[in-house]
Parts: structure tokens; C-alpha cells; sequence
């Protein structure tokens, strides 16, 4: 169980403004350390829900949620959670609180008291992960979009997480900018970084090592992209889209067509076809 970093156990969750209904039900998964995981679902179907309760920002209604070992219900553990699965959010402009950068990416180590020379090494290593290092004396309001939510993602790395709980951190972005952050997440993970990633771009989802499907509160299905992903009319019928090359493999194969339906790529369409 040590290589386990994040445990739901039997997690429900309502909201108190909503009388019966529960937005998360039953819920049982684990993440590992090291592990890419996106987190697919309707809008509705629990996703930033469960983030933030990882987060410990809220409590579940029943069951529990263990990271390292600690229960986010525990708050003399909520600090060491935090620090454990950083959180970035979909609207970068949310998340930046100073007007230099590398003072913004300073202000979360330094509020947990992180001394001297180290925060300024976190800063400047944080900085050079996302390739931000020539901006670190700019003025956020003048980065791009996806330099911003860049800029977010070091913050959170000069506290020095285990995990980074990834909330559509693209969903705001224009394709260049939604490409520097799938970058930017896939070297996180290359390092050792734990990668919880939620999102509606499939083609961001089949590069994880483990795709988890929500509906309506709960876990529909999950495995690896390829066995997920093959899975067409149980993927339509819970409101979701499939990448769009696996979409023209299955009707082909459909039309007759003796090609895998697994299909997640170009490169593999084409050498299919080829054969």
C-alpha cells in the first residue's frame, strides 16, 4: 500500500442546498504515486467535486478520503494535505496574487515559511520546469493565457507537491496555449510527479496512464485509454465524446472495414489502413 498516494473509500457528497440529491455516490478509487490519471464526465457529474475534497477544501458526506495515509477529515493534517496535492484551477487569472512573477510563484512557499536561500531556489527551479525563467521579472497581466496558467503550475510546484490535482486547467486556452500545459503536465509526470487531471479534451485523457469515467456521481467505468476509449457506445451514451480518430475507426470498422476499433492516433490509423 506505500506506493498508494491517494485512497476514496466509499465517498458520497451532497450539497447542503440540495435536498436529496448526491453529487458524488459510492465512490472508491486509488491513485498511485507516479501515476497519470484523467478524470472524464459531464458537466455535473462530480469531477471538481472530487478535486476538491482530495484538496480537503470539503468534507464527504460518508466514506473518506486518505492522502499519504491522512484523512482529509483530520484538520490537523489539512496543511500536510494541501502540500501533497496541489491544486490548479481552470481560470489562470484566479490563481495570481502578485504583480511579478516570481513573486507570485514565491507566495505559496513563503507562506508556509520556507526560508531563504531555499525559496529562492524553488522559485528559480519552478520557473525553468515550466520554462518561464526569462518572464520571472514580467508582469503577469501581460503573459498569454497559457504563460499564465504556466505561471500557476510553478507556483504550486515551489511548494514541492506529490501531486498536482489538475481542475480543466485548459479549458480557458487556445490551442498553443492548451499545448504548453499538456507539455508542461507530461514532464511533471516524466519526473515522478503524481498527475490528477480533469478535463473534457480527449485528446489531453489518452495520454494518462488510467482514464476514470464519472456519471452522475459515480464511476462508470475506468482502465487504460485504449480499453476506454474502444468502448464507443458506452462512452456516447454517457454523454461523452471519443478522440476523433477513434470516432472514424469504429465507423469504418462498422462500414465493414477489418481495422482495430482501439485506434488512438493518426500514425495508427494510417499504419491500419496500410496493412
Amino acid at each position: 500500500m506505500d506506493d498508494i498516494l491517494i485512497e476514496v473509500k466509499d465517498l458520497s457528497f451532497k450539497y447542503e442546498d440540495e435536498a436529496k440529491k448526491l453529487t458524488l455516490k459510492d465512490v472508491n478509487l486509488n491513485v498511485k504515486r507516479g501515476e497519470f490519471v484523467a478524470i472524464l464526465g459531464h458537466n455535473g457529474s462530480g469531477k471538481s467535486t472530487l478535486a476538491k475534497l482530495i484538496n480537503g477544501q470539503m468534507a464527504p458526506t460518508e466514506g473518506e478520503i486518505r492522502v499519504k495515509g491522512l484523512k482529509t477529515t483530520d484538520e490537523d493534517h489539512l496543511l500536510e494535505i494541501r502540500k501533497t496535492c496541489g491544486m490548479v484551477f481552470q481560470n489562470p487569472d484566479n490563481q495570481i496574487v502578485a504583480t511579478i512573477v516570481e513573486e507570485d510563484v514565491a507566495f505559496g512557499p513563503e507562506n508556509l515559511g520556507v526560508p531563504m536561500p531555499e525559496l529562492r531556489h524553488r522559485v528559480d527551479e519552478a520557473l525553468e520546469i515550466v520554462e518561464m525563467s526569462d518572464y520571472k521579472r514580467h508582469s503577469p497581466a501581460l503573459l498569454s493565457g497559457g504563460q499564465k496558467q504556466r505561471i500557476a503550475i510553478a507556483g504550486i510546484l515551489a511548494m514541492d507537491p506529490d501531486c498536482l490535482l489538475m481542475d480543466e486547467p485548459t479549458a480557458m486556452l487556445d490551442p498553443l496555449g492548451r499545448k504548453e500545459i499538456v507539455d508542461t503536465m507530461l514532464k511533471l509526470n516524466e519526473r515522478g510527479r503524481t498527475i490528477v487531471l480533469i478535463t473534457h479534451f480527449m485528446d489531453e485523457a489518452i495520454l494518462a496512464d488510467r482514464v476514470i469515467v464519472f456519471n452522475e456521481g459515480e464511476i462508470v467505468m475506468q482502465g487504460k485509454p485504449r480499453e476506454v476509449f474502444s468502448e464507443f457506445e458506452t462512452i456516447k451514451s454517457n454523454g461523452l465524446d471519443v478522440p476523433q480518430v477513434t470516432e472514424l475507426a469504429y465507423r469504418l470498422n462498422q462500414d465493414g472495414f477489418d481495422i482495430p476499433k482501439d485506434i488512438l492516433s493518426v500514425e495508427e490509423m494510417v499504419e491500419a489502413l496500410w496493412k
